[in-house]
């Protein structure tokens, strides 16, 4: 394990502590590492600025967490308030020892071009995203981020071809809107499951998915956080699914998705996938890939 490993319960109550910062608006409650990389939205600020102007509140209803001792990284997809409105974030936070170095935000906000999200303050994490995985039914880190990998290979150009596995029940949750198995109106294609959505080729609007990084894994839980970003060149007007029949492109215009991405892993199988993704400019670069710290004085 790394220098910086804890056990998992503390990085989680670590998190907390941010989290509740993040609430009070008082980033001066965070130990901060020297050199601290800060993003919201694919956008590197300083400490202090961005959401920390502006949330009012960490809402607790919601609180999914996947932990990673050897890197000491904490991943939390959740709800945040900022003033009247309520928006589906995920943040990635990084800690050498007690001290936080790396902060990433991806806020998908009701007011901002979408798509969604959907704030549901009924809605809670699923059991089997809480719950642990039996040390039977794990493969190990390397083969859980290969199948993570795998749905990303899936998605982009999407021919129909499986590049991953999935359970038959596996449920995919996109801004707090749950797009598979469900009945939603204009979008037929969420009554299917996840992989047979992608065996009719729907996504073959997704030109690229790039700057992929895997840089959590969290054992104990079977998660897996992704990052990275889906590029639409809007070029295809016109879709033909696997099925022969042919549908109208939802996008008309180049843009990019920013987006962190949990995937739930239970013997070798993708169970579960939570996602939440921001729309930024047509092929903006990440900040992480070459990322410059700013120092904290």
């Amino acid at each position: 394990m790394a220098e910086s490993a804890m056990a998992r319960t503390d990085l989680c109550a670590l998190a907390d502590r941010v989290l509740q910062a993040l609430a009070a608006r008082n980033p001066s409650q965070v130990e901060w590492a020297e050199h601290v990389v800060f993003t919201e939205n694919n956008v590197q600020l300083a400490v202090g600025d961005g959401c920390w102007n502006t949330v009012t509140a960490v809402q607790d209803s919601y609180d999914l967490k996947a932990a990673d001792p050897a890197t000491g990284q904490v991943c939390w997809i959740g709800h945040i308030k900022e003033g009247p409105d309520t928006a589906v974030a995920c943040i990635r936070l990084r800690f050498t020892g007690a001290h936080l170095a790396e902060m990433e935000a991806i806020i998908s906000r009701p007011h901002e071009f979408g798509p969604f999200p959907v704030y549901d303050p009924a809605r809670r994490p699923r059991e089997s995203l809480l719950a642990d995985v039996p040390e039977d039914r794990r493969v190990g880190r390397e083969r859980m981020i290969s199948l993570a990998n795998g749905y990303f290979d899936t998605l982009q150009l999407n021919d129909g071809t499986l590049f991953t596995h999935f359970t038959d029940d596996c449920d995919r949750i996109e801004n707090g809107l749950q797009t598979t198995n469900v009945e939603i109106e204009g979008y037929p294609i969420a009554a299917m499951g996840t992989a047979d959505q992608f065996r009719l080729g729907q996504y073959k609007y997704d030109d690229r998915l790039r700057d992929r990084r895997f840089p959590l894994v969290d054992e104990q839980k079977g998660l897996v956080v992704a990052a990275g970003f889906i590029d639409h060149s809007g070029r295809l007007t016109e879709v033909t699914w696997t099925d022969g029949s042919q549908h109208d492109s939802i996008f008309h215009f180049p843009h990019s998705f920013a987006l962190l991405e949990m995937f739930k892993i239970i013997d070798g199988k993708i169970a579960d996938v939570e996602a939440v993704f921001v729309t930024v400019p047509y092929n903006m670069p990440s900040p992480w890939i070459a990322p410059q710290p700013y120092i904290v004085r």
